[in-house]
């Protein structure tokens, strides 16, 4: 049987696990421009990069990102297929670590930022699926940034990260905190 790309998860495991936005989350989209899209211009991000990390937690899940590009009706191609948006993607990311954290989960927001960042297949009955390798490396990297940031700033998101972690098809070992320094 062909895995696939990564690991699948029931749909109602990622369910129970999915943060609840709080009553202040954005009640909209954050909406993204082609202007913006095409200079790589954050401003849509401002109202998220102002917050002091102790709020960030108070918008886990909560938000969503649309991308306003100019698409023909019979484009096929999925938004994680279009070169700009995933430039303006992993500039977002790269600028804004935490910003998978905030994204909503239980409709795919999250899943689909980071199919704008890494190697994915789509099937039709497993949805997105990473590319195991690909996944194991960012998911890491990320969790090593930002956990760091986190207790830099006197704050523990391991628990939020975990979350993200499953919600991605990533099977995080408990122990794995344990290998980390406490400074």
């Amino acid at each position: 049987m062909d895995r696939g790309y990564g690991p699948s998860l029931p749909a109602s495991l990622s369910q129970l696990l999915m943060a609840h936005p709080s009553s202040s989350a954005p009640a909209r989209p954050l909406t993204v421009s082609a202007q913006q899209i095409r200079g790589l211009d954050l401003t849509p991000l401002a109202c998220l990069r102002q917050l002091a990390p102790a709020e960030l937690p108070q918008h886990f899940g909560s938000v969503s990102l649309h991308f306003s590009w100019p698409r023909s009706a019979d484009d096929p191609r999925e938004l994680s297929e279009i070169a700009e948006l995933r430039i303006w993607s992993l500039y977002a990311d790269a600028s804004c670590p935490w910003l998978p954290l905030l994204l909503e989960r239980s409709g795919g927001e999250l899943t689909r930022h980071v199919a704008m960042l890494l190697p994915h297949a789509f099937h039709r009955n497993d949805g997105i699926r990473f590319a195991p390798e690909s996944l194991e490396l960012w998911m890491t990297h990320r969790l090593f940034v930002l956990d760091g940031w986190a207790r830099s700033h006197g704050l523990n998101m391991r628990l939020g990260l975990g979350q993200m972690a499953t919600v991605l098809g990533y099977e995080l070992d408990p122990s794995f905190w344990d290998t980390l320094p406490e400074n």
